[in-house]
């Protein structure tokens, strides 16, 4: 249909010729009749709202299933676990759900499928502001509200004159009136309005176009990724400083403003009161600073929720962990490895998992896949846990691996995995030595005289996840015309009235009726409204009436 159901009323009283679709002449080429039915069918609201249902479903999977774009590393784990199962869902590209093909496929139907139902409702509706209200019909008694007012007297006003002042009373009303006159039939006054019923109902589906094409395209240029600051570290926004980086299809490097952010502290409070609480945090502040070129720079807070906005982009506080600062030497006391560590958690106490990976300064590569306590606790099986996430007790212990680490392959490897396939283990619970154990400030032997491990400052770290979406303000914008239009389609009543005055006996019968389009369950209310005013005009004093739907109610009053 080209325009909503309450729009088209051919056959009822009331409603002209003007109202009703036209239906095109047959054709005799049956691959056009067949091109013209499946058109029809794709701009029809309900396929429309199919299409939108569709979208939604398909959508689904895009937040169960890791995306290659938002999230690669949940792909490559994905298919580490269930390798049959990733092939599968990867040939029906549900690791790229909203690129994939069908997805695309429902997206660009539902778009040609608003602009060829929303085009022909335009070129209606301008035709109906333009045009003058509809003939009064023969029977006002069958419509939906209706009653009579008989006046008689020496000193009643002529026909004109009643219907006159019917006129102006509409038209304070908000009324566009004509007044038809159609002889011994009867002079009558035909009005129409809520014709902002029609255009909210267009407003809000071309602000839903504003979103589809604001996401569709505004989508393109936009990028995200994710950076880890350890406390003290700066971070320039670049390509090369990103951890992952997710670009948009029209993404160009120039995108990226130069700014830079340093992380200055990580302050965690935990709750210490509540016994059955104990070690729930309650508050992640990250103290930045940022420089801007030509700016001064200054002094931030990230919080969860409560995003830094710098240059067109939002950085959001993701994680946050410790990062010890590990140093390892050779026999002979040489520096061969300082790094400040990540330590990804793995429970609500911040235990966590890290790798170091040293693989030049020692007669063989060596790998070390360690894990930190903050607050170590030994359970009776001999192993540790951790009782609280602060820095209470921190411990490291270190499983040690000797071999070829696979660096010099060629392949990119992650680095919070360590491949222990191709390398011998020389210090864990599968080998002769205990794993390694330092807590802070602590210095211990790797085996067989290979060096020296030291734990050293055990600082914090953040999670960033930096946006640049500008489909926000389109968008934003668009929701706020949808919602506009929503409700001026909901709230806003169409109605015509109509009041017509035909010669009985000595005096004249007065028409009262109304019809809505749609529901309308003011409609009762008004035409009562309008016999009031009238009567009350016409003698200068007020009558109270009470018409019903479909029943007269034929009073008499004389002058």
């Amino acid at each position: 249909m080209s325009r909503p159901s309450d729009h088209i009323d051919a056959g009822r009283e009331g409603f002209e010729s003007r109202d009703r679709v036209k239906k095109s002449s047959s054709t005799t080429n049956p691959v056009l009749s067949v091109l013209r039915v499946l058109w029809r069918q794709l701009t029809s609201m309900r396929v429309a709202l199919i299409l939108l249902l569709l979208l939604a479903i398909a959508a689904v999977p895009g937040s169960l299933v890791p995306q290659h774009q938002s999230d690669p590393n949940g792909v490559t784990k994905f298919f580490d676990e269930n390798p049959q199962l990733a092939e599968f869902y990867d040939k029906i590209q549900l690791f790229d759900v909203y690129s994939s093909v069908w997805f695309t496929a429902i997206y660009l139907l539902l778009f040609v499928s608003l602009v060829g139902c929303i085009l022909p409702r335009i070129a209606h509706h301008w035709r109906a502001l333009r045009s003058a209200p509809p003939a009064t019909p023969a029977r006002l008694d069958r419509l939906a509200a209706y009653s009579t007012l008989k006046v008689s007297g020496e000193e009643l006003p002529d026909r004109g004159q009643i219907i006159a002042r019917a006129e102006d009373l509409l038209r304070k009303r908000g009324y566009r009136t004509v007044i038809i006159d159609r002889g011994e039939r009867g002079l009558s006054v035909s009005a129409e309005r809520g014709y902002l019923r029609e255009t909210g109902n267009l407003i809000f589906h071309i602000a839903m176009l504003g979103v589809i094409v604001a996401i569709g395209i505004g989508s393109g240029f936009s990028w995200h990724g994710q950076r880890v600051l350890v406390e003290g570290q700066t971070f320039q926004n670049g390509l090369v400083s990103y951890s992952s980086f997710t670009p948009g299809r029209f993404f160009d490097p120039s995108q990226l403003a130069p700014y830079s952010v340093k992380l200055d502290s990580f302050t965690v409070n935990y709750e210490e009161q509540n016994q059955h609480a104990i070690g729930q945090p309650t508050l992640f502040d990250a103290n930045v600073t940022v420089q801007e070129p030509g700016q001064e720079a200054r002094q931030q807070s990230v919080r969860v929720n409560e995003p830094l906005r710098v240059a067109g982009t939002d950085m959001y506080l993701l994680a946050n962990g410790y990062a010890p600062e590990i140093t390892v030497k050779d026999p002979s006391g040489k520096e061969v490895f300082r790094d400040r560590v990540i330590f990804i958690p793995q429970d609500k106490n911040l235990t966590g998992l890290g790798v170091v990976k040293v693989p030049d300064g020692l007669e063989q590569q060596i790998g070390m896949l360690g894990f930190f306590y903050p607050s170590a606790t030994k359970l009776e099986s001999g192993a540790y846990t951790s009782n609280h996430p602060d820095l209470k007790d921190p411990l490291l212990t270190l499983n040690v691996y000797e071999g070829d680490l696979g660096l010099d392959s060629g392949v990119p490897q992650s680095v919070y995995k360590l491949d222990t396939d191709t390398m011998t283990e020389i210090a864990g619970r599968k080998s002769e030595h205990k794993p390694l154990q330092l807590r802070p400030g602590e210095t211990v032997e790797l085996p067989g005289g290979r060096g020296t491990v030291t734990l050293g400052d055990i600082p914090r770290y953040a999670s960033f996840d930096i946006h640049h979406d500008p489909t926000q303000m389109p968008v934003m914008v668009s929701a706020i015309f949808v919602i506009g239009g929503l409700l001026m389609s909901l709230l806003v009543p169409r109605r015509r009235l109509w009041v017509r005055a035909v010669p009985s006996g000595s005096g004249l019968l007065l028409e009262y009726a109304g019809l809505a389009r749609g529901e309308d369950p003011r409609l009762v209310q008004a035409v009562n409204q309008l016999l009031d005013d009238h009567a009350a005009n016409l003698v200068g004093s007020s009558h109270t009436f009470r018409p019903r739907p479909r029943v007269d109610d034929t009073k008499a009053m004389e002058p």
